[in-house]
């Protein structure tokens, strides 16, 4: 009778270890945006590296977006997510669209990569500039509001800034629900001005429809002194860049000035050091890997994974960039 007794014992110290371990071994939960969105595939790629190269249990946890995963970040209640560099200084100040909400014990722990984006407007219009933009405003209907993706009227004014306009310059606003149904409502004949990613499917989508027109076309901003300073004094995480003309990116028929923010990662100022610093240090050195998982990965610049702005970084992340030779607010 021993032998079944010692093995049903063993058995028992066998589960309970097991379970103990499961019980001890912490999950770092990585907030996301929902199935297909930007920032449900960078997690899913940055979770995996975690995961392999990092010894870190990650999960994505998907959500309804930044407004609702940004208070629990900030809470403590999950460890990281992800939003835009401009949107992370509105949520940490409480101004924007996160006005009379700040969340101040946000912390980034670095830059993803660069999101490029700007004005669209139809290839023919006559409009290839801000300035043409600016002396058509009061005919031109301005996709508005984007209740479901609120950050992006600042980037729509961020840009008219940079012409010396805003929104109430335009007469004829439209309101659209979300940054997709802004994209299309161009294609549709609803907008002429609207805000368009570079690349994006939608974006490609309102083109193809648009084809007898000549597509869609980016209005080029105004890169002077003067210009930029205008646009960062609305969005100073931002920058304005210059592309070539690019047949394989819609709107790109001529060279264009256009706006770029920093998709970041953030992280409560108290999440463990150890932590942020293995997952800093495996998002800066597994760059290849993360590209394969996620296409946006590969216009990353490891060298501008610190970039300045008003959020204070983790200490933990700096410690790695410090160690790694990478410049810190540049």
């Amino acid at each position: 009778m021993r032998k079944p007794i010692i093995v049903s014992i063993l058995l028992t110290l066998a589960v309970f270890c097991i379970f103990a371990t499961w019980a001890t071994a912490q999950v770092v939960g990585i907030a996301t945006g929902q199935q297909g969105s930007l920032g449900y595939n960078t997690g899913q790629a940055v979770a995996k590296v975690a995961n392999l190269k990092a010894g870190i249990t990650a999960r994505a946890q998907p959500m309804a977006g930044t407004a609702a995963y940004i208070p629990l970040i900030n809470n403590g209640e999950v460890e990281f997510g992800f939003c835009n560099a401009v949107e992370a200084e509105y949520a940490h100040s409480g101004t924007g669209n996160f006005e009379g909400k700040a969340n101040p014990n946000l912390r980034i722990v670095g830059t993803m990569f660069p999101l490029r984006t700007g004005l669209m407007v139809i290839a023919d219009s006559g409009i290839k500039n801000i300035k043409d933009l600016y002396a058509k405003r009061n005919e031109l209907r301005i996709a508005s509001e984007y209740k479901a993706s609120n950050i992006i009227p600042y980037y729509i004014a961020g840009a008219l800034a940079n012409g010396g306009m805003s929104y109430d310059d335009f007469p004829n606003k439209v309101p659209v629900s979300s940054f997709v149904k802004g994209m299309l409502a161009l294609g549709d004949n609803k907008v002429d001005v609207t805000l368009i990613s570079l690349g994006s499917g939608a974006g490609r989508k309102v083109n193809a429809k648009l084809k007898s027109r000549g597509g869609i076309k980016y209005v080029s901003l105004d890169n002077s002194t003067e210009g930029i300073a205008k646009f960062k004094s609305f969005l100073p995480a931002g920058n304005i860049i210059t592309l070539k003309a690019n047949p394989s990116f819609p709107g790109l028929q001529e060279d264009a000035n256009i706006v770029e923010i920093p998709w970041v990662m953030v992280t409560h100022k108290d999440t463990s050091d150890d932590i942020v610093y293995k997952l800093t240090k495996a998002i800066a050195e597994n760059q290849s890997e993360l590209g394969k998982s996620f296409g946006a990965f590969k216009n990353a610049k490891l060298k501008m994974m610190a970039p300045k702005n008003a959020v204070p970084y983790h200490p933990a992340a700096l410690k790695y960039y410090q160690e790694a030779g990478i410049k810190i607010g540049g």
